[in-house]
């Protein structure tokens, strides 16, 4: 069974998706096609980076996922195919595999990337404007399909990089920065739960902005209505929530905010 997951900002009003999806049943008739996401914030490089790697994992080794987030569609940036660890990849070269590459290189993982501009397992005509169907969608189609990575282009060791935050080790404890907000207005950080490790966690103290939190909670249930909460995500991250509501607009966050740990004694 060949799977093909579509990560894209592309919305599902206008049918660009059913398109993808045409081109790609026209090529790998079997193919089952999960979409991750096409609600993805326009352009949004950074979000639909985060986004993807949240998702990727859960599904089966050889997995094809085309992501498509390109502001720069039409321009001389270069189509890619990847191998990251036992996944696939199919994606604009704009940072927007980041994520799961330096996931890919902090585990040891292969790492295999190619321009993917062999135009053989490219659709005959291809407009400036909509390479995900012209472009990415067969390229993944034929990946699924079975022909192998090298065929469709040359091995490159370059691709486009964010440059993503990390969180910053303090006298006092951390400095994290916000990464993700979710559908739930829920901030998502940098830090990883293995940071808060051997820390009083009922006395570790979070600020953002004016806003402090003081100690953890292990799920949003645990606090009233209303109430601001830090806790350990699904992904074994810090987030600052709001129960019951939506941090990102009580607070004024946005993506890039630190947020400071202190551990006190």
């Amino acid at each position: 069974m060949s799977i093909i997951t579509l990560t894209t900002d592309f919305g599902l009003e206008d049918g660009f998706i059913g398109s993808m999806k045409g081109v790609i049943w026209g090529i790998c008739p079997e193919a089952k096609i999960a979409d991750i996401s096409h609600a993805v914030s326009p352009q949004n490089v950074l979000e639909g980076a985060y986004i993807l790697r949240r998702a990727y994992s859960y599904f089966p080794a050889g997995t094809v996922h085309v992501a498509v987030v390109d502001p720069g569609v039409g321009t001389a940036r270069r189509p890619l195919a990847a191998r990251l660890g036992q996944h696939l990849f199919i994606a604009p070269d704009n940072g927007l595999l980041t994520p799961i590459l330096e996931q890919a290189e902090q585990n040891g993982w292969p790492v295999k990337f190619f321009h993917a501009n062999n135009q053989d397992y490219w659709l005959p005509g291809i407009s400036h404007t909509f390479h995900g169907r012209d472009i990415f969608a067969p390229l993944g189609a034929h990946l699924a399909g079975g022909v192998p990575l090298s065929d469709l282009g040359a091995a490159i060791h370059d691709p486009v990089r964010l440059d993503l935050p990390k969180p910053e080790k303090t006298p006092s404890g951390w400095r994290a920065h916000v990464t993700f907000i979710d559908h739930f207005g829920n901030l998502a950080t940098d830090l990883p739960a293995a940071a808060l490790t051997g820390a009083n966690n009922d006395e570790t103290v979070f600020l953002l902005g004016k806003y402090t939190v003081h100690g953890l909670v292990t799920s949003y249930g645990y606090k009233k209505t209303g109430e601001l909460v830090a806790m350990i995500n699904s992904e074994n991250y810090l987030e600052i929530a709001i129960v019951n509501g939506s941090a990102a607009q009580v607070l004024g966050a946005k993506v890039g905010d630190i947020v400071e740990v202190i551990f006190e004694s």
